[in-house]
């Protein structure tokens, strides 16, 4: 399988379309890169592509 590239809104729409609200639209476009494709994704995998997207975009956020 090839390599897919993907904005981690597909992967929330796809899993876990309730926590569409939650998520800044930063997030939702992030893209992300799946080594064997968005077809095999687990639900499991794709909580944890998720989790590690808003980690990723909070590391980038001051405190004032």
């Amino acid at each position: 399988m090839e390599m897919e590239t993907v904005k981690l809104s597909a992967i929330v729409m796809r899993w876990y379309p309730d926590m569409i609200p939650f998520l800044k639209q930063d997030e939702l476009n992030s893209v992300i890169v799946l080594r064997d494709g968005l077809s095999i994704l687990e639900p499991a995998d794709a909580m944890d592509i998720i989790h590690y997207s808003i980690c990723e975009h909070q590391n980038s956020a001051y405190l004032h």
